[in-house]
């Protein structure tokens, strides 16, 4: 998204090399409306370079990182041999998940049956940048959330459906997936039964506790008398290991009230 405000010293941005000449490159800071900038030679590599063509050439794509910023006379001095390998791919990661963003948008209101109008859509992109600080950020809140989340920030309902229906369709969460253990035993004649009765209650217990949070699962398996193995698919390392102890415990209680026992293991002793 073409930004109309200046970068930060220290950010890091993603740019287009324009011109090469003996002192550096001129590029353009694609995230901020194509302002010019300059690359000196002395910040394209670490030790001397003898040909700029050895290490940029015109028209690619480059990440650097901001050195100074002079907005009253539109100049930004850039470095591309402080950017790592890293910071270079979460970058490129950022701004290709941006770009991606944009075209949903666009593919939720501007064709039928809404069609609004462009300027329609710059208003609502810049509403959605504001809160959020990046598009792709606000379609991921959405898939969490759901719709909800939108009109709640002054998205008209029609336009949220739109865009909950094209984040929910295009975006994949993040995920992490952790198993846990329990030991689940009941003396009586139909205790077996009642082992199964009481894991597949905690999977349903499950699914209504987090009805609407796509990203989360449980599943129970069999992997041996008297042992069950729990595993748990969420957002982050946090959530999921609240969900594992929230089912195991589930489980456990429900053995207890039927004369039986259990206990929990993160790894198998």
């Amino acid at each position: 998204m073409g930004r109309d405000e200046w970068p930060e010293k220290g950010e890091l941005v993603i740019c287009a090399v324009k011109e090469l000449k003996s002192f550096g490159a001129f590029v353009s800071v694609v995230e901020y409306g194509g302002k010019e900038g300059l690359i000196h030679i002395s910040e394209v590599a670490s030790g001397w370079v003898k040909h700029l063509r050895d290490y940029v050439r015109e028209e690619q794509k480059v990440v650097c990182k901001v050195l100074f910023v002079d907005a009253r006379r539109g100049h930004i001095d850039l470095s591309l041999k402080a950017v790592n390998e890293g910071q270079k791919r979460e970058k490129i990661k950022e701004w290709k998940n941006e770009k991606k963003a944009k075209k949903w948008l666009s593919l939720a209101l501007t064709n039928p049956p809404l069609e609004i109008s462009s300027e329609e859509l710059a208003e609502i992109e810049q509403k959605l940048f504001d809160t959020y600080g990046s598009l792709y950020d606000a379609f991921e809140d959405v898939v969490k959330v759901g719709k909800g989340a939108l009109i709640s920030r002054g998205i008209e309902e029609e336009h949220a459906d739109a865009i909950h229906l094209v984040a929910v369709t295009n975006v994949k969460l993040p995920s992490v997936q952790i198993v846990g253990y329990v030991e689940l035993t009941c003396p009586l004649y139909d205790g077996v039964e009642r082992i199964k009765k009481a894991l597949l209650n905690v999977e349903d217990e499950a699914k209504e506790r987090m009805e609407g949070e796509e990203s989360t699962k449980v599943e129970c398996f069999y992997i041996g008398a008297p042992r069950y193995k729990i595993r748990v698919i969420a957002s982050n390392y946090k959530e999921a290991e609240s969900v594992l102890s929230d089912a195991a415990d589930t489980a456990i209680e429900a053995l207890k009230k039927n004369g039986g026992q259990g206990a929990f293991y993160r790894n198998l002793p």
